[in-house]
């Protein structure tokens, strides 16, 4: 059940970092901060419950993070030239 809830998480996730991009706004911003943690959180969870090998899973949560960061910083970026013109 864990592991779905965590999968429903990381997608939406990535799925909502992608919608802020486009539309960004400072509230868009701090709910995909928060599923960014939450997938953190229950990733992390995952692996010390299941003993599961560190290596392949820090690779997926890096490349996870490693996607909606820049997702996220050019969001700021463009929120952050919206509101200065």
């Amino acid at each position: 059940m864990m592991l779905l809830t965590h999968l429903v998480i990381a997608l939406s996730s990535l799925v909502y970092s992608a919608y802020v991009f486009f539309n960004p706004s400072r509230a868009g911003l701090r709910r995909s901060y928060g599923l960014v943690i939450a997938t953190v959180a229950t990733g992390t969870y995952l692996v010390v419950s299941t003993h599961s090998p560190m290596l392949q899973s820090c690779m997926a949560g890096l490349t996870y993070l490693g996607i909606v960061s820049v997702g996220l910083v050019s969001a700021h970026i463009k929120l952050v030239r919206v509101r200065n013109r």
